[in-house]
């Protein structure tokens, strides 16, 4: 008889993936979440530790490329398993991965992949993506960071804000205007060592706060042509394709919460708190918010495992990607708070990780375009579909 499909572990390399990244991120990524929360510093020794002791980076990288030649479910599944332990970090991990990794390989010649790829995926040098600027965020396209060409370079002049990595980081994926219409969009290798560039301001968040986050300030800093990604004003192609990604990875982020705030407030309520003699999961209202917590979340992680299942290089699925952000955001958020409430005081202090993590999942619900952006990408969809 057939074994039946998992659709959360399609393959035994899945499954082997996701027991190896649950056993790293429990032993060494528990223990320090707090710690470095608390001391909004970033964990650089452990965040490289994905690199030299799991070979994450480059997962939807091809073997020949020196990648794990994995699809959208391994990324999926690995961001909800570290993200059960410190989405923090697990944010970093994204935008090196995902933002920059993913993204650069997709677009890139094999001259730069020569030059950047090994330094990526062997943890040398940490990545990241510039896309947001100070009065563009969501209106991705309203961005001021000009890129004009001088003969064998481009220089460039703007700033890019809330850019995870960004104190960190050796090299970002950066895009920039190259015309002046709206769509004239152009992506470059940026690297921290380029004349012109520098880090601003370190951001001080209410979550994520393990994760570094600042500003990018480029001033008359000259790029060579030969890291120009793609063609000249054609970014907005895999821009696009690669937000798809990020959203999607960003949901499993939330599901990874979710699925942790879950097993907290079931332990506590099941085998630690009694109240009136009784443990507290006898209680009504206690399994109101247990049970649809847990089904909730079931559903969410349902829903983001189907769309991974249809995203590829070759395969767009805005629509699924957008409603899984959506979806999982919410109920990240949700069960969070459902989470505190079960463990009553003791869940808004520091003894227990749930106020860590809704203060960590709310980020979610804006990072890769807000979820007021969702619902009208997922209706525009719509509309076309009907129409």
């Amino acid at each position: 008889m057939n074994k039946a499909f998992d659709i959360f572990n399609p393959t035994e390399e899945h499954q082997q993936l996701r027991e190896n990244v649950r056993r790293f991120a429990e032993a060494e990524m528990d223990g320090q979440a707090a710690s470095y929360d608390e001391k909004e510093s970033f964990n650089e020794a452990l965040f490289r530790k994905f690199a030299t002791q799991l070979g994450l980076f480059g997962l939807t990288v091809s073997e020949k490329d020196g990648g794990a030649g994995m699809d959208v479910t391994a990324s999926v599944l690995v961001h909800e398993e570290l993200s059960r332990f410190d989405p923090a970090l697990t944010l970093s991990f994204l935008a090196h991965e995902v933002l920059f990794v993913n993204n650069f390989y997709h677009c890139s010649n094999e001259q730069q992949r020569e030059r950047y790829l090994g330094k990526v995926i062997d943890g040398t040098w940490i990545a990241g993506m510039a896309m947001t600027e100070p009065e563009a965020g969501t209106d991705v396209l309203a961005m001021r960071t000009r890129a004009l060409r001088k003969g064998d370079r481009f220089v460039l002049n703007g700033t890019k804000q809330f850019i995870t990595n960004g104190p960190y980081g050796n090299v970002f994926l950066v895009y920039a205007k190259t015309g002046d219409g709206p769509k004239d969009v152009s992506a470059f290798v940026v690297e921290s060592s380029f004349a012109g560039f520098s880090v601003g301001k370190k951001e001080s968040k209410m979550g994520m706060r393990a994760s570094p986050t600042s500003c990018l300030v480029f001033e008359d800093m000259e790029v060579p042509a030969s890291n120009l990604l793609g063609s000249e004003g054609g970014a907005l192609v895999h821009m696009m394709r690669n937000l798809e990604i990020e959203r999607l990875t960003l949901a499993a982020q939330s599901v990874g919460i979710a699925l942790r705030c879950c097993d907290v407030m079931t332990q506590y309520a099941v085998a630690e708190r009694k109240a009136f003699g009784q443990p507290l999961a006898e209680f009504g209202q206690i399994q109101r918010l247990l049970s649809e917590s847990y089904a909730h979340t079931q559903a969410a992680r349902a829903l983001v495992y189907a769309t991974a299942l249809r995203i590829s290089p070759e395969h767009r699925e805005s629509l699924g990607a957008a409603a899984s952000k959506l979806v999982a955001t919410t109920i990240g958020e949700t069960v969070a708070r459902n989470a505190i409430q079960v463990l009553g005081g003791y869940g808004y202090t520091r003894d227990y990780p749930v106020e860590r993590l809704l203060r960590d999942a709310i980020l979610l619900s804006i990072g890769g375009g807000t979820n007021e952006a969702m619902q009208k990408n997922i209706t525009r969809d719509l509309a076309r579909a009907y129409r």
